[in-house]
């Protein structure tokens, strides 16, 4: 064999050697991983280098994000949150409820560390240590609520089933060890017969106990987007609207077709108690992927909250 023929069979060799190499990881190491650990490299040295510390692959993110996608400073991927029970070491528990429609009966879980000992501690986050998201899974059915928690961290409330269905539960937190956002999902689901009712058309305005609620802005699943939502009643802009979980407004996204929580951030400080504000609310936030959100926007007049839902594309919806 001559040296040409010696070095194409060490060369092939090589190639192959790699080729293995690179699938073996990608067997044993987690893709989420690798990212992280490629983002983190090149911020510092070798020599007391940081990786994925602080924020790195954490952050908002709260769960998987698909390629592609970009979050809000254009450099990393858009957070998908609520798509899993479990995640960074703490677990969704089961979660209890009446087993009928109309029933009386009680919403109960925990939040639960990998050892199984139940999470007590939680930061504030928009006023609430815990936001608890029910809704079926066509869309209908929305309900934004604030259970409380007893000492040994069993979070309950009283519930009662309007109509039958499969529902995504999803609990978003800030647990006070890590200071870090995560919003985990369960399904459950309620026998009978219901119609569903998934969204078939764009609508960026709804009317719900007399006030009217328009959206502006354009929703991107390449770029931070602004979305901002007016609020008039009987043609007249609405002007005495009050706090609301930190904000003179809250608003929920989520996914058209699994459910997948978006992380909104409303604009500006937070008010002063008693303070009021309208007709517009603003707030950012990005879609991880091309294609269809419900929204669903909370604001509180007079003391009562009223609920306004949405359904947006995305700018040249995939």
């Amino acid at each position: 064999m001559n040296a040409p023929q010696r070095l194409g069979l060490y060369g092939g060799g090589l190639a192959a050697l790699f080729a293995a190499s690179f699938a073996v990881a990608g067997a044993v190491v987690p893709e989420a991983s690798v990212v992280a650990w490629s983002a983190a490299a090149g911020a510092d040295g070798p020599d007391g280098m940081e990786m994925a510390g602080g924020d790195a692959g954490h952050g908002d993110t709260g769960g998987e994000a698909p390629a592609g996608a970009h979050g809000p400073d254009g450099a990393g991927p858009a957070p998908v949150r609520g798509l899993s029970l479990e995640q960074d070491g703490l677990l969704l528990s089961p979660v209890t409820v009446p087993d009928e429609v109309g029933e009386r009966g009680t919403l109960s879980f925990v939040i639960t560390r990998a050892d199984g000992a139940a999470v007590t501690e939680f930061a504030t986050e928009h006023d609430k240590e815990l936001h608890l998201v029910v809704v079926r899974s066509d869309g209908e059915r929305f309900r934004h609520v604030h259970p409380t928690m007893s000492p040994d961290g069993v979070w309950s409330m009283p519930w009662t089933w309007d109509e039958a269905g499969t529902y995504r539960v999803l609990a978003d937190f800030v647990p006070e060890a890590t200071g870090e956002n995560l919003t985990l999902g369960r399904t459950v689901d309620v026998a009978g017969r219901f119609d569903v009712r998934p969204a078939t058309a764009v609508s960026a305005s709804d009317t719900t106990d007399g006030y009217t609620a328009t959206l502006t802005g354009d929703l991107s699943a390449s770029g931070e987007s602004t979305l901002t939502a007016t609020v008039t009643r009987d043609g007249e802009p609405v002007t005495d609207l009050e706090p609301y979980l930190g904000a003179f407004g809250h608003l929920v996204a989520l996914r058209a077709g699994d459910l997948a929580y978006l992380h909104v951030h409303p604009e500006g400080h937070e008010p002063e108690p008693g303070a009021v504000s309208g007709p517009d609310v603003t707030f950012r936030t990005e879609a991880p992927t091309p294609g269809r959100y419900l929204l669903y926007l909370d604001f509180k007049v007079d003391g009562d909250v009223h609920t306004a839902r949405f359904v947006l594309d995305t700018e040249g919806r995939g």
